[in-house]
């Protein structure tokens, strides 16, 4: 019997410390959540993204478990004495509807990824049951509940919370997006209202304001990148969009406007994206949502002031502990939330209506600057919105570190029979390089030339559609490219990437230079293009074709070119100068075959060829066009992916090739695009 005793009072103990662990536990991962969330659209990192990943599930499980927990201590007993089991019971109750509130989850974040906002009926469905749990825990301790107002405060605060949620979630899933959004698009048809068409650009006047050019403060780029998310947000379904849609787009990007301001207008749209997607934004961010987070927030904060007060006679010391707990931590997340909600891009888009009242002016102004980046408290950092840099990728620099090889030792044998390799490969972190200043110039410079250029549907139809010939054949060096053009348009658009990848590598290498803006943004955005194919395929789905096995053929003769040829006086490494000049001598009397049909193969020698064709032509002029073809080759590759994996990817810390596609998108390069030559027409067209 002693035995038999002392084994129930140890399994007492033990739920009792599981259930205290879990509901601290919980808290925490909301902690974690809310403050370290918003990070991962700014650092793409794979440890960073494996550990919220983890955090995000385990946040509902470990809430769910403590639910359990509770039902069960009420059945089984909490290991209390007589005296102490109604006052633990009213704890348990109280404690119930907490784990509500985390179930709820915070602003930050309410969807790992995009599959998550589809499962919103798995969540109305865990709603209707926690909530159900909740009542039951409750109904348990009634009428003798010494907690019952504040447990039913904390209720109404943990279901608000809970249905924002889930609302978040429904309104986020693709279909419910998608049909939310067709009532805006086209005209409507009864309507005799003009469609406004798109005017010429006038060259003139943005030409003579090319000098003038003024930097947009904080606010207008909030402002204008809200106003393009409002018109432009339909692209991320592929929805259909008008030119005349497009005005103020064209407006404002082909007016007196910097590279600097237009990328910082183009991350500020996408962050508004993001906040549809995967915050609560579309959510809170209304009326009827201030009004229930004021409920929220007040009820919380009304049932600490309720449970301060009591008089706790009966209640153990411990016990009370994690209940302020609960308490301070349910107290300060809403509050860093509210923060939050009043610091938002969304707040300041809403206070530019009213710019005209004294005390909203006032209010933005000190916003705008607690978001600065001059901001003396440096608290910017917590709003920023994308990373700065771009990973890299290089073909040559990955077989030399590949080099030499040697026969693999037992223990790496036995370690090849576990796939480990590649995941470990994927989890080391990339190299990365900033996009500067100059980067940002020469993609919007060409773009901005381009749109200049097409006058009409199909000539911005006919861009879309280059990858790299137009850039070739309109380059700005007047150069004369004909001996070039078989390298884009001869081959596929994968084949090509690899072409002049290569080729940029061994002219850059043999090109001692280093002061050339050209050059240098001819290298960058060459590896961020082959990263994108060999480490981002789901980002080039669309034109990626055969990229990766003529990516691992071009590998292979790489590395045995670099075993059969040693340099240096060393037996062990070759220098990456040294290799390039030896791919260009050792290909020099290979004839490369532009046609080869469906036969897939290294393109070695066809870059080695290509390479000595740029060589050929004067420095300056040779890297402004490799630059331009590059832009080219991002750009057709930009407006091919399906936007699906862009709205994927913002959630992984966003890419230079998200932002060129909506910036082509706003330019007019998109491939929805319709045409209205009358209202009448139009009317015509949308019956048919």
């Amino acid at each position: 019997m002693g035995n038999t005793k002392i084994l129930a009072e140890a399994k007492n103990l033990w739920m009792k410390l599981n259930l205290r662990g879990a509901i601290l536990t919980s808290l925490s991962l909301q902690v974690f959540l809310i403050f370290f969330a918003p990070m991962r659209k700014r650092w793409s990192n794979r440890w960073f993204t494996i550990l919220m990943w983890s955090a995000y599930l385990v946040a509902d499980s470990v809430a769910v478990y403590a639910f359990g927990l509770i039902a069960k201590v009420q059945i089984v007993g909490g290991g209390t004495s007589d005296s102490e089991v109604d006052a633990y019971g009213d704890l348990l109750a109280f404690w119930a509807p907490f784990l509500l509130l985390h179930l709820g989850g915070p602003d930050t974040i309410t969807a790992f990824a995009l599959e998550d906002n589809e499962l919103w009926r798995r969540h109305l469905l865990n709603l209707l049951f926690q909530l159900g749990t909740a009542c039951y825990v409750f109904y348990q301790y009634l009428p003798s509940n010494k907690l019952t107002v504040p447990t039913v405060l904390v209720f109404i605060g943990g279901t608000i919370k809970y249905i924002e949620r889930t609302r978040a979630l429904y309104l986020a899933s693709f279909s419910k997006f998608r049909g939310s959004l067709l009532p805006s698009v086209g005209f409507d048809r009864d309507s005799h209202a003009p469609i406004e068409m798109m005017q010429e650009p006038n060259i003139e006047s943005r030409d003579a304001g090319e000098q003038n050019k003024t930097d947009l403060d904080d606010r207008e780029v909030i402002i204008t990148a809200f106003f393009h998310f409002t018109t432009f947000k339909g692209i991320l379904v592929e929805l259909p969009l008008h030119l005349s849609q497009m005005n103020e787009s064209f407006e404002f990007f082909g007016r007196m406007i910097t590279a600097k301001d237009a990328f910082r207008v183009i991350e500020a749209e996408l962050n508004f994206f993001y906040d549809v997607l995967y915050t609560k934004a579309a959510v809170v961010q209304s009326p009827t949502g201030y009004l229930f987070r004021a409920i929220s927030i007040g009820s919380v904060v009304t049932a600490f002031a309720l449970f301060y007060v009591l008089n706790k006679h009966g209640f153990h010391e411990y016990d009370v502990r994690i209940t302020y707990t609960l308490l301070l931590g349910a107290v300060g997340l809403e509050f860093v939330a509210l923060g939050r909600l009043i610091c938002s891009d969304w707040t300041i888009a809403l206070l530019g209506r009213f710019k005209k009242h004294r005390i909203g002016s006032t209010f933005e102004k000190f916003l705008l600057k607690f978001k600065s980046e001059r901001s003396p408290f440096a608290l910017h950092i917590l709003h920023a919105r994308w990373s700065r840099s771009i990973f890299q990728y290089n073909l040559i620099d990955s077989s030399l570190r590949r080099s030499p090889r040697r026969p693999p030792t037992r223990i790496e044998k036995l370690l090849g029979l576990i796939p480990l390799g590649a995941l470990f490969d994927d989890l080391k972190p990339g190299r990365v390089e900033p996009y500067s200043d100059k980067l940002r110039e020469l993609i919007f410079d060409e773009l901005k030339r381009k749109q200049l250029v097409a006058r009409n549907f199909e000539s911005k139809m006919e861009i879309c559609a280059a990858r790299g010939e137009w850039a070739l054949e309109h380059s700005e060096t007047e150069q004369d490219c004909t001996n070039l053009l078989p390298f884009v348009c001869d081959v596929d658009y994968d084949e090509s990437l690899l072409l002049w990848h290569v080729a940029t590598e061994l002219c850059y290498n043999t090109d001692p230079d280093e002061t050339r803006n050209d050059r240098v943004n001819s290298k960058v955005l060459s590896d961020y293009m082959l990263h994108l194919m060999i480490k981002r395929p789901d980002m080039m789905s669309a034109v990626g074709g055969y990229g990766e096995i003529r990516f691992r053929y071009t590998c292979d003769e790489m590395d045995e070119f670099i075993s059969k040829n040693p340099s240096d006086g060393s037996k062990t490494k070759i220098s990456k100068e040294r290799a390039c000049q030896s791919l260009l001598s050792g290909f020099s009397k290979v004839e490369p075959r532009l046609q080869e049909g469906k036969i897939i193969r290294s393109v070695l020698a066809k870059a080695c060829a290509l390479a000595r064709v740029l060589q050929n032509i004067e420095k300056e002029k040779r890297w402004k066009i490799t630059s331009e073809v590059w832009v080219e080759l991002l750009g057709y590759a930009a407006i091919h992916c399906r936007p699906y994996n862009y709205a994927q990817q913002l959630s992984k810390g966003g890419e230079l090739v998200t932002l060129v596609w909506l910036l082509m998108a706003q330019l007019g390069f998109y491939r929805h695009l319709r045409v209205a030559v009358s209202p009448e027409t139009d009317r015509l067209l949308e019956n048919t």
